[in-house]
């Protein structure tokens, strides 16, 4: 019987283990993807798919990983199945329509262009006359970002922002109404500045929050970048010296990237690096996720147009190796600009040499298995507009990050907007007990469709929480189970969610079984032959009654049975009884249990065996002990 038990046990902890596996692995994919980390992503969802785990979403999105990955083979595959999906989202339609262009299906490709169009889908009939835009066409066939309006933004130019340590840090020519008036010739606007504010700060952003130290100068500075331990800084800044600005040969002034390091609470030791020239520019720092690579913009000779991004190795000693230009599918005869590269590596840039949609515009990019850049996505609207839009910076959620445009509709010249990405519709809640109302952890939350299929399980954290992501119009079960509870469960619909709503809250609500043993996972509590006395093993046990009915049920009720064994006379067994279930009830008296909380404490002497030890027949001790005993049983929970 025990190893039957122990099995039981291994099972479900088996079981809850690889609920909540498969949850996690879920974020992660979805991270992942929204990092434009295809590759990875990929994997993770085909595992997902693998082990039936929210099989729709993870086909779905594993068709759009193949579709960036320009595989329209592998994109078509999936596809394919996505669309007989019931109440698949529309634009799958049109994806599917796009991929099979890509694979030169083109008859296939017009039906469901067709089937899109019938089913409320617009599509511009541009987008399918040329399959080299195969992958940004997919990627904007629905909306993916949306734009915040930041407080901060002036009538002059601000942008570069970027966020570290909970600070926002950006370029500024709004250095206005200070002592020293200093204007740029070009635009006669004060020169730029780098400021940083608290990303949660209410406090107006003026000249009194430029950044602290040596970066700023008489000059332009910034846009800037960050080492991830905060103590280096890479900036861009006119190329200067102490007389004034350096110029080339024809006597323009150029732009150099310069290091400064975090010492006594500013920035200082500014330093030249050995990539700038006074003959073209370098701009834009970014850099890679561990810090050992910089990206930049420069007009250097050898590139492929007006400006290209580079990136040079940073050596151990901070020296920096020979810049590399990263070739034609990024740089093209025009201008490529303010790289940025996200805690997965991707690069993000500006450019109004790709196929775009205004001046600049921004572009992602995605990499193969071995990480070598292969295509290029254009982010599509509202991150590009008809107008100028540059400095794309993302942070580590993958969610969120801002922008800079001169778009129609900013407060100035070049405005910062903050972007978040429309998360999935999930569908999350809190599993509580119905009489403490605590949470419940580890509780088995199961998802079911409408005809009664499982979607997914999951396991509630250490506060109760659940989340998983749900396709929308449809209709759901979710059931909560926990071997201490009785089964909750609830319906609900992702039909007619209002626009951008993408939370539904499905708490659940578990009473717990009025079993003792069960709430307190106590141990059976014997006792010593012939003995009323509670042994230290019985001690233990009963604390946990304790701490029960103090701590999780305060309104609980009990009464309390204690039992013998066979040997000795029926009356002798029924005094001995009495007295171990007296030394039971004044133990958890002792302890500050009310006694108005135990209703009775009876003994019942060998009057209820649980095996067949009766007098005359052999039993071992240990089967005789199973029958000394005291048992628990719930009177009321409230």
């Amino acid at each position: 019987m025990k190893s039957k038990n122990y099995i039981l046990v291994c099972f479900a902890l088996m079981f809850s283990l690889v609920a909540f596996s498969q949850q996690g692995k879920q974020k992660k994919a979805d991270t992942l993807f929204n990092k434009f980390s295809f590759v990875k992503a990929a994997e993770v969802y085909q595992e997902l798919i693998e082990n039936n785990y929210n099989k729709d979403y993870a086909i779905r999105q594993l068709a759009d990983c193949y579709a960036y990955l320009r595989n329209p083979n592998e994109a078509t595959r999936y596809y394919k199945q996505v669309v007989q999906q019931e109440n698949v989202p529309v634009e799958y339609y049109y994806k599917y329509a796009q991929a099979l262009r890509g694979i030169k299906a083109y008859d296939e490709s017009r039906v469901w262009l067709e089937r899109f169009k019938d089913s409320g889908g617009v599509a511009n009939v541009n987008d399918f006359n040329k399959d080299i835009d195969f992958i940004s066409n997919v990627f904007n066939a629905k909306q993916q970002y949306f734009l915040n309006k930041l407080r901060f933004n002036t009538k002059f130019s601000d942008f570069g922002a970027i966020e570290y340590d909970d600070k926002i840090y950006f370029s500024s020519s709004r250095d206005e109404g200070v002592s020293i008036k200093r204007l740029y010739g070009w635009n006669e606007q004060p020169f730029l500045d780098v400021y940083v504010t608290d990303k949660d700060s209410k406090k107006q952003v003026d000249h009194t929050s430029k950044l602290k130290g040596d970066v700023n100068s008489i000059y332009h500075d910034g846009p800037i970048a960050i080492t991830n331990d905060g103590k280096t800084m890479y900036f861009s800044r006119n190329n200067a010296t102490s007389l004034g600005r350096e110029g080339d040969k024809r006597g323009i002034s150029h732009v150099k990237i310069y290091r400064a390091t975090f010492k006594d609470s500013i920035w200082t030791d500014v330093e030249d690096l050995s990539i700038n020239n006074k003959a073209y520019s370098t701009q834009h720092p970014a850099l890679s996720p561990d810090n050992k690579k910089l990206y930049f913009t420069s007009d250097m000779p050898g590139g492929y147009g007006g400006s290209d991004i580079y990136v040079v190795d940073i050596n151990a000693d901070g020296s920096l190796g020979t810049p590399e230009n990263l070739g034609d599918v990024i740089n093209t005869k025009n201008t490529e600009g303010t790289p940025f590269v996200n805690s997965e590596g991707t690069l993000f840039f500006a450019s109004d040499g790709h196929i775009g949609i205004g001046l600049l515009d921004i572009f992602g990019t995605v990499m193969d298995e071995n990480d070598k850049i292969i295509n290029v996505v254009n982010l599509g609207t509202p991150i590009n507009s008809n107008k100028d839009d540059f400095s794309f910076t993302m942070n580590p959620d993958g969610l969120t990050g801002y922008l800079s445009s001169n778009r129609d509709g900013g407060r100035g010249d070049d405005d910062i907007y903050g972007y978040y990405r429309e998360p999935a519709v999930v569908v999350r809640g809190t599993v509580t007990d119905a009489i403490n109302t605590n949470p419940i952890p580890n509780a088995v939350v199961t998802l079911f469709d409408d005809k009664g299929n499982e979607i997914a399980d999951m396991q509630t954290d250490e506060e109760g929480k659940y989340e998983i992501n749900i396709d929308i119009n449809k209709d759901y079960k979710i059931v909560a189970t926990h071997d201490k509870y009785i089964d909750d469960y609830r319906e609900f619909t992702s039909k007619n969610l209002r626009a951008l709503e993408s939370v539904i809250t499905a708490n659940l609500i578990l009473n717990p079984k009025q079993n003792v043993v069960v709430l307190a996972e106590l141990n059976t509590i014997y006792f010593d032959f012939d003995k009323f006395n509670i042994r230290p093993d019985a001690a233990a046990e009963l604390d946990k009654i304790v701490d029960l009915m103090q701590n999780r049920y305060p309104e609980m009720v009990i009464r309390i049975e204690s039992h013998t064994d066979s040997r000795g006379t029926l009356s002798y067994n029924d005094k001995l009884s009495i007295d171990r279930a007296n030394s039971t009830y004044e133990y958890l008296i002792s302890k500050g249990i009310d006694p108005a909380r135990i209703t009775a404490h009876e003994g019942f002497g060998e009057r209820r065996l649980t095996n067949g030890c009766e007098d005359g027949s052999k039993c071992e001790e240990t089967d005789h002990q199973l029958n000394r005993r005291t048992q628990f049983i719930v009177v009321k929970m409230e």
